[in-house]
């Protein structure tokens, strides 16, 4: 009897999904075409992207090569092209290594082009630090202290990327202008970060050497 039941209760269940079948085949049909669909176009996505990727890691190399065989025009117009078309962390090298190459030929063009990149809100805060630090280095002997203040002090806060760099520059800009205090400041805050590098705390110490005696109140 067990037997008997166990078999209308298979035929049921037959005629139940044969029923859901005919309702809702269509839909699971264009359901399962759709993930097809969309697994095909995410591994054309990633295929693309790796090519493009790739595409731009040679045309990089090719210009950097330029460079290093003081082809510079060339290499700056090959930087140029793939700061414009390159995936973003190709295109930002090449923004960087394309405005390097002008400076080759015109410090002050190239210091714009450093601004452009660290005014630029889609770049990343360690690369807007280092393009800003990059434009400091070429102005280092014409700006004023003041205009590398306001260049540079962003850079210098406690666990910024470049903050190191930055301070040495400031301090540098300061004894230039003949100030004293604002030379002392960034010497401090140089001697009292413990991650400076020992390059940078000898020669800061160097500094130190070189300013007049803090008077006696």
């Amino acid at each position: 009897m067990s037997e008997l039941f166990d078999e209308v209760d298979e035929e049921v269940r037959r005629e139940q999904l044969k029923k859901l079948w005919e309702r809702y085949s269509l839909f699971i049909i264009a359901g399962a075409i759709l993930i097809i669909a969309a697994v095909g176009g995410w591994r054309g996505y990633q295929y693309f992207e790796a090519k493009k990727a790739a595409e731009a890691g040679a045309a990089f190399e090719a210009a950097a090569e330029l460079s290093e065989q003081n082809k510079h025009a060339e290499a700056e117009v090959a930087f140029t092209r793939l700061a414009a078309t390159a995936p973003y962390g190709y295109r930002m090298l090449s923004r960087l290594r394309a405005a390097a190459e002008v400076a080759m030929r015109d410090p002050q063009s190239a210091a714009k082009l450093y601004d452009d990149i660290s005014a630029d809100r889609g770049v990343n805060a360690p690369e807007q630090d280092l393009a800003r630090i990059r434009a400091a280095g070429l102005l280092l002997d014409t700006a004023t202290y003041s205009n590398m203040l306001q260049r540079l002090e962003p850079a210098t806060a406690p666990g910024a990327t470049y903050r190191h760099t930055a301070r040495e520059l400031l301090a540098l800009s300061a004894w230039r202008a003949n100030d004293a205090a604002a030379t002392r400041k960034w010497l401090d805050v140089i001697a009292n970060d413990g991650e400076t590098p020992a390059s940078l705390r000898s020669r800061a110490e160097a500094l130190q050497a070189l300013l007049p005696p803090v008077a006696k109140s």
